[in-house]
This record gives structure tokens, sequence and C-alpha cells, in this order.
């Protein structure tokens, strides 16, 4: 009997998470998701998913702003189909935080959401994961640097994300690849979505002159499960040469 390999997504019902799912799922992986508000979107995938493949998807209830113990939750998840092989810590908060304006309650809902949860689960499935000869990918940001004008607290979470990976692919090595990616203008901001001329400026700088899809960052987790048994700390830009221009 094939067993299927199982990823699990965080914030994994909207947008690129939602992406991912769909592709890994296509390839005959089992998905789990987490998500917080969007329970629409959750209910809609986890309807879709499992009626293309039976008992194939799962979906987890997370606010990762009232977490008091990842080890019971991550438990709970890897008992949804016995085994969790890949961590793709994708959830993420983004909206401005300017030097006036923070405070603590900012602070936790970025920090605890984009960084916080992506190193306690990294540490509950550790076990998990060395056991499945697993990997971590981590959706970072091309903004890490130069950073995003007026979202401080933003800019703080995804560097060290990124810094989470490196120290991650070192600590947790051999046994388990760690690695991220950064994506570029993938999917406008809900905020940017209609301001047409700000889009123009962006695609300006952009060598490729046109948006990427969310199956450009599906396709390349895709690699780092399956193909990238020698690469490990690694972060990959998927921007259409946008960092040449930054």
């Amino acid at each position: 009997m094939t067993i299927n390999k199982t990823v699990f997504i965080t914030g994994g019902a909207r947008r690129i998470g939602l992406a991912t799912a769909k592709y890994l799922h296509d390839e005959g992986y089992n998905i789990i998701i987490s998500y917080n508000k969007s329970n629409k979107d959750a209910k809609k995938i986890f309807t879709e998913l499992n009626s293309y493949r039976k008992n194939s998807c799962q979906v987890i209830k997370i606010d990762f702003l009232s977490i008091k113990d990842y080890e019971s939750i991550s438990k709970k998840i890897i008992k949804f189909f016995g085994r969790v092989d890949v961590l793709v810590n994708n959830a993420s908060r983004f909206y401005p935080t300017q030097i006036n304006k923070i405070n603590e309650k900012n602070w936790h809902d970025i920090i605890d959401t984009n960084l916080k949860s992506a190193l306690f689960f990294s540490k509950s499935f550790y076990p998990e994961l060395k056991k499945r000869k697993g990997c971590i990918i981590n959706i970072v940001d091309i903004h890490v640097n130069p950073p995003l004008k007026d979202h401080i607290i933003y800019n703080i979470s995804k560097a060290g994300l990124l810094a989470l990976t490196k120290t991650l692919a070192k600590d947790l090595a051999p046994s388990i690849r760690v690695n991220s990616i950064s994506p570029g203008a993938i999917m406008w901001a809900e905020a940017d979505a209609k301001k047409i001329n700000k889009q123009k400026e962006i695609l300006s700088k952009i060598p490729l002159n046109k948006t990427g899809s969310p199956n450009d960052i599906a396709k390349a987790i895709l690699f780092l499960i399956k193909d990238a048994d020698y690469i490990t700390g690694q972060n990959i830009n998927i921007d259409g040469g946008r960092k040449l221009n930054m």
C-alpha cells in the first residue's frame, strides 16, 4: 500500500498558501492547512480537495496569538494522517507599522504569526521530521533587504525568518533540510489591488515586466521537497529579477 507523504501548510486557506495546497495535492501529497479567520475558505478547500481524493485534506483552526502549547497542537496535526513530512511556514501578517504608531499589539500580532510560529512549530515537529527525513520551507519576502518603508515590524519578522532558516539548516542537519523562498510581486497586497499607478511603478522595476503566479511559489516548494536533496540553508528569490533593481 502506498503511503502518501503529508505537508502541513500554515495559513494555507488563502493566496499563496492556498495555491500551494492545491498544487501539492495534485502531486499526490496529503495536505493539512491551518487557518484563523478564513473559515469559509478553509471549508471550501477541505471539501474541494477531499472530493478529488478521499481523506486527503484536513484543516485546523489556529490563532497564533493564543497558542500556549505548540507541542499538543503538533501532536494533533500528526494524528490526522499519522505523519508529517514537510512543514511550510507560510502564515503571515502584513500591514504598515510606522515608527510613531507601533505598539505591542502590532508587535505580537505580526511577530507571533510570521516568526514565532515558525520557530516553535519547527521545534515541536523536529522529532517527526527527523524520523521522516523531512524538510522545512519558510516563506520570507524579497523586502527583507532592502526593507520596505513604513513596515518596521513586518521587516523585522521576515528578516528573523530568514535568519531562522539559516540557523535551523545548521542545527537540524543532516536529518532535516531547511530552506526559504522570498516572493516578489506574486499577488498584489489587498491594499494595493486597485492602485494601478503603484502597480505600474513596481512593474517598471521588474526585468521580466510582469507579476508572477502563486504557482511559481508552489513549484519552487515542490522542487525543494522532491529534488533538492543536497540543498539546505538557501533562500530562493522568485521575483522576476526585481532584486536586481532594488
